[in-house]
């Protein structure tokens, strides 16, 4: 039975090129026998990864068997994995966010968590010198992965360590970090073809605050204007996605990648509320703009307030 590296669901950038840069490290590298799988659709960014790095799209699953061999990246919280995930044989994570608390494993585990910004920076360093061996597939997965999860060096999560991976890997491919990145951004911010209840869930994570459950999604673009043109129906949307996913609220935020800040839609007064004292911000209107807030991870998911 092949072990599944698979990471969490609405797999963005990071949660679709790190399990398949771990699935080649265990079996170019370790002789084992690892698959890469997706928990959902990879994201326009992902996918333009996927493509330029001439990487088949791993298959999509949507559980796991029980006592399957798995290997967790990108994330540790249960909700965002596969509902028999306690009842299979997970073996490894590797992670960069908070502990969340909640999976059970067969037995002790490699666990490794780090605050860097990205999964991939992690993965390079475990590597130690097999990194050297990556093909040139590895190397721009493991780049694009870094540049998506920096904003190409504009999040507050970025550290000079993920800086110093990411130009030694452009460098060794031959790649001008500004222009790829900017390559990756378009790609990413070309949202036309997806519905509104699709871009909801897009880059999306669930959390409660004093009793109500949200869903904190974030579109980062260089194209806000393309997202917000469609404010009106997004928030109409927000209500039934909120219904159909078991949460209370929606909260939306478009990160202007370029100029560095977000926009929160403001459907109601919860959430109205909720900006106000989350982020000391004064709301007139139905979008507040929050000049420097970049990350979920870092500047949104904690410092959230009713």
């Amino acid at each position: 039975m092949s072990t599944l590296v698979f990471g969490h669901k609405s797999p963005d950038t990071d949660s679709t090129g790190s399990p398949i840069l771990w699935a080649w490290y265990m079996n170019d590298v370790k002789g084992g026998d690892a698959e890469a799988v997706l928990l959902g659709e990879p994201n326009t960014e992902a996918a333009f990864m996927l493509k330029k790095w001439d990487l088949p799209k791993p298959r999509i699953i949507s559980d796991v068997d029980e006592g399957q061999a798995c290997v967790i990246v990108d994330t540790n919280n249960p909700a965002e994995l596969p509902e028999n995930i306690n009842n299979a044989d997970v073996q490894a994570i590797i992670d960069h966010h908070k502990l969340v608390g909640g999976l059970e494993t067969k037995g002790p585990i490699d666990i490794t968590v780090r605050p860097l910004a990205c999964t991939a920076t992690i993965m390079v360093d475990l590597m130690g010198d097999d990194a050297a061996k990556m093909p040139d597939a590895m190397k721009g997965a493991a780049l694009t992965c870094i540049l998506s999860d920096t904003l190409e060096f504009r999040s507050p999560t970025t550290t000079e360590h993920d800086r110093e991976v990411a130009n030694k890997l452009a460098a060794d491919l031959g790649v001008n970090v500004g222009d790829y990145a900017a390559e990756m951004f378009a790609a990413k911010s070309d949202v036309s073809a997806f519905s509104d209840a699709e871009l909801i869930r897009m880059d999306s994570k669930e959390y409660e605050v004093s009793g109500t459950k949200f869903r904190v999604s974030v579109l980062e673009t260089t194209a806000p204007g393309m997202v917000l043109d469609r404010k009106e129906s997004l928030m109409a949307s927000m209500k039934d996605v909120a219904s159909e996913d078991g949460v209370d609220e929606v909260l939306l935020f478009v990160v202007d990648i370029l100029n560095e800040e977000a926009t929160l839609l403001v459907p109601n007064d919860v959430v109205k509320t909720l900006a106000e004292k989350s982020f000391g911000a004064s709301v007139e209107g139905d979008t507040v703009v929050l000049p420097g807030i970049m990350s979920r991870k870092k500047q949104i998911i904690p410092n959230l307030a009713l």
